[in-house]
């Protein structure tokens, strides 16, 4: 993959998932920071999202933001949205920015989004399965709904160069491979080490990240949002042995990696 933009990149704010991950902070949950054709996107601001950008070197500075993005409303994922809209929007000064998510993050009696801050935004714009968004430089895609107990929609940039995918929060299914398929970057949320609960677990564990990268066939698959267990077990060691397994580049995001994307 190519780039004719030279200073785009993905850097992970935080690579949490899980709320034991979270609430201990053994891992940040400042969600996904884009730059791509000069827009600057931050993709599912949790706890500590504000924090950890300011903190970041070089500094992610809020203010400069052009959009937010979430992937649905569980609080790992946009507990700092309302925040960032004010940081986005200069307190409100001026209406700048805008956010994309699910219609449950806007709904009553428990919207994410508060309604105050909702002015501030140049744009507001609902997601739901098969979206297409133009912007100046890319069109972002939500394929699929996916399967978890909210509305969830992974996310797909186009750009001029390729094609970069986020597999969000969901169980494993099929159909999955074929949604994402045109991935040259996938970007995987691997909660689970291995899937041994009394109850089904609505995320994917390192089995079924496997099946998607052996199926979708990237140039890069980075896996991210760990819990417990997926710590316990080194992600960077389970990363290695799946490219070794799967003859295709995997990595395991760390907190404040950065990826260009001119590479």
């Amino acid at each position: 993959m190519t780039a004719e933009n030279k200073g785009d990149f993905i850097k992970f704010i935080g690579t949490a998932g899980a709320r034991f991950v979270v609430s201990r902070q053994l891992r940040a949950s400042g969600g996904l920071w884009f730059e791509l054709g000069g827009e600057k996107i931050l993709v599912d601001p949790g706890p500590g999202s504000l924090v950890r950008c300011l903190n970041s070197r070089p500094k992610m500075d809020p203010a400069v933001l052009d959009g937010i993005i979430l992937t649905h409303r569980h609080l790992d994922h946009s507990n700092d949205v309302n925040v960032m809209i004010e940081a986005m929007s200069d307190g409100g000064n001026k209406r700048e920015g805008f956010l994309y998510g699910p219609s449950d993050v806007f709904a009553e009696p428990e919207p994410v989004v508060q309604v105050y801050v909702r002015s501030f935004l140049e744009k507001m714009d609902i997601l739901k399965e098969g979206k297409e968004i133009k912007r100046p430089f890319f069109t972002l895609k939500t394929p699929v709904l996916h399967h978890h107990p909210v509305e969830t929609y992974g996310l797909q940039f186009y750009l001029p160069y390729g094609n970069i995918s986020l597999i969000a929060d969901t169980a494993y299914f099929p159909e999955l491979i074929e949604h994402y398929r045109e991935a040259d970057i996938l970007i995987i949320n691997v909660v689970i080490y291995k899937d041994d609960m009394p109850k089904r677990i609505y995320h994917l564990n390192l089995k079924q990240a496997k099946e998607l990268i052996r199926g979708i066939k990237p140039e890069l698959a980075i896996l991210t949002h760990f819990g417990l267990s997926m710590l316990k077990e080194k992600p960077y060691l389970l990363a290695r042995r799946l490219q070794e397994e799967l003859k295709i580049r995997v990595i395991a995001a760390n907190d404040g990696l950065k990826i260009p994307l001119n590479a």
